[in-house]
């Protein structure tokens, strides 16, 4: 980092016999941005990981996914990630994920008070969890705002991967009818073997124009293609569902966030009985085995999308975790 990048602060240490005084110079980083690209994941993965939060927007698929939409930014200072975004509310307003890393808190938000007065903006935080609410509000004021269409759908591992009880038997039912109808089915791991398979698959569903947003419909299916494209580079973790005759009836994709099995993609031929349902559950009972700490699944955010959000209140979420926007004044 080039002297220009840096503010200092002069400070005039003594001697206990005064013989004699010297300066020295204290150097306060500045923040600069720049946007996140494909070839980053390396770098900022292990700094997401160090996130106190089951929410997906800690993770490589969170961030990657989603920052066209977002405008994510991106800008590491001592050990620590800060994130410079679009407001998750829709209102264009330049905001910030929760900075995470090495340093401390304060000193985080010292940095980002001093570029916010540079560009003269508020120091907004977006899409803030609910487990970082504290972290980041303790001892300063503040505004929150629930963003109520963004909270992230929790569920508990061992249900999802067993749907043992009565609140689950419409679940094994589907299950049940694709094993009955497909005998020789079998979950694949997503490898090199079978991606350009998997690609035609994906293809072949096309957009999905039951979504309620047409535009987020269209971009969230580019953003699969390129998941699917660049597989090894995401570094997630997948399977693919196929039917006796061997054909793909669906896949998904996530990743492993602490104790969290963090969901980003899933896809499903709907017109193959019980194949959304079936996938759901070997996933996590395959995920469960290959990961023992899992202890949660995080199917993310509906978007305020009503039939998302049916589908994901079906499978009895063990909690919402709610996000905000908060301003620090």
């Amino acid at each position: 980092m080039s002297p220009a990048d840096f503010n200092s602060v002069i400070i005039m240490p003594y001697t206990r016999n005064n013989i004699f005084t010297t300066t020295a110079t204290c150097r306060r980083p500045v923040l600069t941005f720049k946007p996140v690209t494909t070839a980053d994941i390396p770098l900022l993965r292990p700094l997401l990981a160090t996130a106190s939060t089951r929410s997906c927007d800690y993770t490589t698929g969170g961030i990657f996914m989603w920052s066209d939409i977002f405008d994510y930014k991106y800008c590491i200072v001592q050990g620590s990630l800060f994130i410079e975004s679009l407001s998750e509310d829709g209102s264009g307003r330049t905001s910030f994920l929760v900075p995470v890393g090495a340093m401390p808190m304060e000193r985080k938000i010292e940095l980002l008070r001093d570029y916010c007065r540079r560009k003269d903006i508020p120091l907004l935080f977006t899409a803030v969890p609910e487990d970082m609410l504290e972290a980041l509000t303790s001892g300063r004021e503040y505004r929150t705002e629930e963003l109520t269409d963004w909270a992230d759908y929790i569920y508990d591992a061992e249900s999802l991967a067993t749907l043992t009880g009565k609140a689950y038997n419409k679940k094994r039912n589907h299950v049940n009818r694709f094993i009955a109808d497909n005998p020789d089915y079998r979950l694949e791991p997503i490898s090199s073997a079978n991606i350009a398979e998997l690609r035609r698959f994906f293809e072949g569903l096309g957009i999905e124009s039951e979504k309620s947003d047409p535009a987020m419909a269209e971009f969230e299916w580019k953003r699969c293609a390129d998941v699917i494209d660049n597989y090894d580079a995401y570094g997630f973790e997948g399977a693919l569902l196929r039917q006796g005759d061997g054909r793909i009836a669906a896949f998904t994709m996530g990743e492993i966030s602490g104790d969290t099995l963090v969901l980003h993609i899933e896809k499903i031929e709907h017109l193959v009985a019980g194949a959304g349902e079936t996938i759901n559950k070997l996933f996590a009972e395959h995920m469960l085995g290959k990961h023992r700490g899992i202890a949660y699944i995080n199917r993310e955010d509906d978007a305020g999308d009503p039939g998302l959000r049916q589908a994901k209140i079906s499978y009895h979420p063990a909690y919402l975790l709610k996000k905000y926007n908060v301003e620090l004044i």
